[in-house]
């Protein structure tokens, strides 16, 4: 597996409020995007990679569980995360409504499982076609699904960036599980909205398709938001699957 991240302020902002994780010997990967004021997004951001990191490094995956189990073990990890960012932002006030997307990535033989709270996304890329995996749990995708906009109006919402869902923001928290079956050649890219609100996909497929370094192709990528406005912090994490990878 061919493994590139990078975070990035962007141009807008002053300062990062993006964190991600790699545990390449564990083929987990998490992305997140902090919201709440002063420097707080950035703390819930930072604690809930760090937290989840932490959990699967107490708690190791052997490999060998169900899809169900392991549903239930990433859905464990965030409960267990939501508690701790919930629990810094009731005793400090200067953390109060802090909280944070996230993205967690798990790779196992030939199966790609992904558990996402909020507007971060998973997409996989296969013979030129880039599907997002995971579903923006936002207000207005909420509304594009009840057929109240079309995708033209939901676009170009002035509440298109209103999450319905985070890390932190209530004592209870769900979380959506994705698996996908993956081949060599596959690329994963996991990333806030920073990357896919300034880069469309027909310029992702392009740079994703590069014969470059995973390392540089998230280089690119994070030049290229920025090229287009670098509005907000942009941040992610590409795989490249391997023929190797089958072989473990």
């Amino acid at each position: 597996m061919e493994v590139g991240f990078k975070t990035d302020k962007g141009l807008r902002r002053t300062n990062n409020e993006d964190a991600c994780f790699v545990m390449k010997r564990d083929r987990i990967f998490i992305v997140a995007d902090g919201v709440g004021g002063n420097n707080s997004g950035e703390i819930a951001s930072r604690t809930c990679v760090n937290e989840s990191a932490k959990y699967v490094e107490t708690r190791p995956l052997t490999g060998n569980e169900s899809a169900e189990e392991l549903q239930e073990y990433f859905e464990d990890c965030l409960r267990d995360v939501n508690f701790k960012i919930l629990e810094m932002s009731q005793r400090f006030e200067w953390n109060k409504g802090m909280a944070t997307t996230v993205v967690i990535a798990y790779i196992c033989r030939d199966t790609l499982y992904i558990m996402n709270v909020g507007d971060s996304r998973g997409y996989i890329l296969r013979d030129g076609v880039l599907t997002q995996i995971t579903e923006d749990h936002t207000y207005v995708n909420t509304l594009l699904k009840a057929g109240l906009i079309s995708e033209a109006e939901a676009e170009h919402h002035e509440n298109k960036n209103m999450i319905t869902r985070a890390v932190g923001a209530d004592y209870t928290i769900e979380g959506d599980f994705f698996q996908v079956r993956i081949q060599p050649g596959d690329i994963i890219l996991i990333c806030t909205d920073g990357l896919y609100g300034e880069v469309d996909s027909r310029e992702l497929i392009s740079k994703l398709e590069e014969d470059r370094t995973m390392t540089d192709i998230c280089s690119e990528l994070v030049d290229a938001a920025n090229r287009n406005g670098g509005s907000d912090n942009i941040t992610m994490v590409v795989l490249k699957i391997t023929e190797e990878d089958f072989d473990e």
